[in-house]
């Protein structure tokens, strides 16, 4: 090791241990600042495990509960106010209670909320997503996980095959055929067996599910062609994240999402891109239209829908043409009046170009104010801008795989989280996630973040 290195180590040790320390206080600060929270925890985990209504959910020493949201701002039940930078993990790009989308909301509860038949708006909104997206149609579900579930079984279907390649680190939603090597259980990497297959990130998943299952590193074609290659007329799809968001952001090497639609294409593999946080985000069709690749099937939900609960799935009409012909795709639920009156309006009136320009505007703010603070303290991070999306990783260098992200520094994200919430920040819990902007964002809501943001490099620095 050479000395500047030493240096760096040394540093960043004293650093994590400031951060330790902030940590704490933190957490004591949090819990005098959320009283009514606190009481709602302890009453919450009586009906409801761990206290919330998703895993994801949960946070140290008690989640802060949300009442209410307007615009780009929210306020908890203690009547704490914050700049909302979580944005329902992803899924609120329109920010809260946007006139248009609530607008249309109240006309679709007036005229009824659910029928379990297509109505026109359903129809509407899916021809605005396979505009969005290249794709020929597209079906409704109501969550991420439903969509990538979809996808799997549509790929199964089409090639007549059962295994499944993802990438390792990333999660494509509950489903058992994706619970292989989900970030960010770090004893899943050690507890690979002799076999190479890891065990399912759940419980109650049959570990021989795991011979169905094959991850391989973000951005390393040569693994995704051996894989391809040992596993020849076998896989029936490759899914992944077309920019990889469960571990931070890690983006596409130039030519990676060309090279993984290649070999797909060589060896008769559908391509599934999960774009259930890229979609409607980062660009107005996503990854799709910003890395101009196209897959074979896509997955989308969160932002697409408004704030209301949705998902889909879209892709070629011989894909999408077996649903009704052998591949069972239903619920009761999927494409509902709210959703595609939500969705609709979100996508159209909404999310619009000039959306897109103010997306671009203020995360080359946010990201510009967040590296200069970075590098006036010398703290280890970095700063990934996507417009709508972005974050600061605690390591130097970019992350390209889920093995860099095990390199980031979890103390220092504990305490920028616990410093950014009690100051009027809200975040999301794990390092694992990203800030998502919405269009009712503004200068003064970007600057107050950096100002939090610069606040916490200088106190850890010292």
């Amino acid at each position: 090791m050479t000395v500047v290195h030493e240096v760096l180590r040394s540093g960043d040790e004293r650093v994590s241990a400031r951060a330790a320390e902030l940590y704490r206080r933190e957490l004591d600060t949090l819990v005098e600042r959320t009283p009514a929270s606190a009481m709602l925890y302890e009453r919450a985990r009586r009906s409801m495990p761990l206290g919330v209504a998703s895993s994801f959910q949960a946070a140290e020493p008690h989640p802060v509960y949300l009442s209410r949201g307007n615009g780009a701002e929210v306020w908890d039940v203690d009547g704490q106010r914050y700049v909302d930078f979580h944005n329902g993990f992803g899924s609120m790009a329109v920010g809260h209670t946007h006139p248009a989308v609530t607008a249309a909301i109240e006309r679709a509860a007036r005229r009824g909320t659910h029928f379990a038949v297509t109505t026109e708006a359903a129809v509407e909104w899916a021809e605005e997503l396979c505009r969005r997206f290249g794709v020929d149609q597209i079906r409704f579900t109501n969550s991420g996980t439903e969509a990538t579930m979809d996808a799997v079984r549509l790929a199964r279907a089409a090639t007549g095959r059962d295994e499944v390649v993802k990438v390792e680190g990333s999660y494509h939603g509950h489903h058992d055929a994706v619970m292989f090597s989900v970030a960010p259980s770090l004893q899943l990497v050690a507890a690979t067996d002799d076999t190479g297959r890891q065990p399912p990130a759940s419980l109650g998943i049959p570990a021989v599910l795991s011979a169905l299952t094959h991850a391989v590193a973000f951005n390393d074609l040569a693994a995704l062609e051996a894989v391809l290659a040992e596993r020849a007329g076998r896989v029936a799809c490759v899914i992944l994240e077309p920019v990889m968001m469960n571990i931070g952001i890690a983006l596409p090497r130039p030519g990676d999402l060309e090279g993984v639609r290649r070999l797909c294409s060589a060896h008769g593999v559908v391509l599934v891109f999960d774009e259930v946080k890229t979609g409607a985000t980062i660009a107005a069709g996503g990854a799709t239209e910003r890395y101009g690749v196209q897959a074979d099937v896509v997955c989308l939900a969160k932002s697409i829908s408004g704030g209301v609960p949705a998902g889909a799935v879209g892709g070629r009409q011989d894909l999408m043409g077996l649903i009704g012909n052998g591949v069972a795709q239903q619920g009761t639920f999927n494409g509902n009046p709210l959703a595609a009156a939500a969705g609709l309006a979100a996508l159209t009136e909404v999310l619009t170009p000039d959306a897109y320009a103010h997306f671009d505007r203020l995360g080359r703010r946010l990201a510009a104010g967040c590296r200069a603070a970075v590098a006036e303290s010398g703290i280890r991070a970095h700063v990934v801008d996507l417009g709508c999306k972005g974050c600061v990783s605690y390591r130097r260098e970019p992350l390209v795989d889920y093995r860099s992200f095990l390199d980031t520094d979890p103390v220092l994200f504990n305490a920028s989280w616990a410093w950014m919430v009690n100051r009027g920040i809200f975040m999301t819990p794990g390092n694992e996630e990203q800030w998502t902007l919405s269009v009712q964002h503004e200068d003064r809501h970007i600057d107050r973040f950096v100002e939090v943001f610069a606040g916490f490099c200088a106190a850890v620095a010292g």
